[in-house]
């Protein structure tokens, strides 16, 4: 990873001991469990459907094709890495003995909260991933009974119970009606949307889990292909030139989310729920990019078209086409470490690490976590 970025990590570690005591948050879990969209997807869309995602992805970390949207780490791997947890494996990945022993990754590309429909680009939504849950949950229960010949392979019964439930989803569910729906209507979806989420939930506490982590939804009108595709009218921009109407259907989806949160921590109170404001932080990073070693806050750092944006949705990383004629690659730029924006969708690593480095102050966090900060210190980089 860049070093520029690295100092900030360190110097957040040590000013955490400086941090007023706050609430207690165990991060000696056994296992994860991760429910999510392409933000926190390690390979089940490319599994499931059986789609190419060819380099340029994975060239900064890997050095090879990892199934992820981005050229390195996701938030999840440096967050598993905080935990000193292997990267949790896709549940629709059977490829080269997966060992699912610290947990199991449900997260999909273009997953949403409500229920996939015919149009969906993804047909693994929350409700999907929360029953591929319990089938394996099932499964791995049945093998167990039968002997210790899997034992290295799956998690023991009692992590189920002891393990962390990790949800980032959302983003589609408010990001896709955009282009057939208006602001107004998209507002009125939020509840519906958090009535899922919250059925989903409860299914997996009455499964037994008791610890969740939360995240809300980013800033999505600063989401490089929502600028080039919604933000041409420079009325419809805010002050640092990401879509408002985006923004404002994120943050009050995010107000809901955190507000279900405070209710279900009120239902449920053998359960740790923690809520983690994404949203604040990646909006810090995009408004004040230069202060943390980035030089470019909407461009793509993988794509067609060159500046402002970099991004032409006809073509997507990686991918040569025929465009008006000529036939063009979406290529990687020099250094993905100078951009926040890998693709015109997704993050690079480095702005990845930024955005775990922030979450790990727990200062963005309800409750925050900030007296169990030196976990932290076992990250790897």
């Amino acid at each position: 990873m860049p070093n520029k970025i690295l100092p900030l990590f360190q110097i957040l570690v040590s000013l955490s001991s400086f941090l007023p005591p706050a609430t207690s948050t165990d991060f000696n879990y056994p296992a994860v469990f991760n429910f999510g969209d392409s933000n926190s997807d390690t390979g089940n869309l490319v599994a499931g459907l059986g789609i190419r995602l060819d380099l340029p992805n994975g060239q900064t970390y890997f050095k090879a094709p990892s199934r992820r949207f981005c050229d390195g780490r996701l938030i999840v791997d440096f967050l598993m890495d905080a935990m000193d947890l292997p990267f949790l494996n896709a549940y629709l990945d059977s490829i080269g003995m997966p060992n699912f022993r610290r947990g199991c990754n449900y997260a999909t590309a273009a997953s949403t909260i409500l229920p996939a429909t015919a149009t969906s680009l993804s047909p693994f939504s929350f409700g999907v991933q929360v029953s591929q849950f319990l089938r394996f949950k099932g499964r791995v229960l049945e093998l167990l009974a039968k002997g210790k010949k899997l034992n290295k392979y799956l998690p023991s019964e009692d992590y189920f119970a002891e393990g962390l439930y990790m949800f980032d989803i959302g983003q589609n569910d408010l990001a896709g009606p955009f282009y057939s729906k208006s602001l107004d209507q998209i507002l009125a979806l939020i509840p519906t949307i958090l009535v899922e989420f919250e059925n989903g939930f409860k299914t997996l506490y009455d499964q037994g889990g008791r610890n969740f982590w939360i995240h809300n939804t980013g800033p999505l009108g600063c989401i490089t292909q929502n600028v080039a595709r919604f933000g041409t009218d420079p009325s419809k921009l805010d002050e640092i030139g990401c879509v408002s109407g985006h923004n404002q259907a994120a943050k009050l989806f995010n107000l809901q989310l955190h507000a279900l949160c405070t209710k279900l921590r009120g239902q449920y109170t053998d359960a740790s729920i923690t809520y983690v404001d994404i949203f604040s932080i990646k909006s810090n990073l995009i408004a004040n990019y230069s202060r943390y070693g980035f030089e470019q806050p909407l461009m793509a750092c993988c794509g067609y078209g060159g500046a402002p944006l970099n991004y032409d949705s006809r073509i997507s990383c990686g991918q040569t086409k025929v465009l008006n004629g000529t036939t063009v690659t979406a290529k990687a730029c020099d250094d993905s470490t100078e951009y926040v924006n890998w693709d015109g969708i997704h993050y690079t690593e480095a702005a990845n690490q930024f955005v775990s480095s922030q979450i790990l102050t727990g200062r963005y966090s309800d409750p925050p976590f900030v007296d169990k900060m030196p976990f932290a210190m076992k990250l790897q980089f």
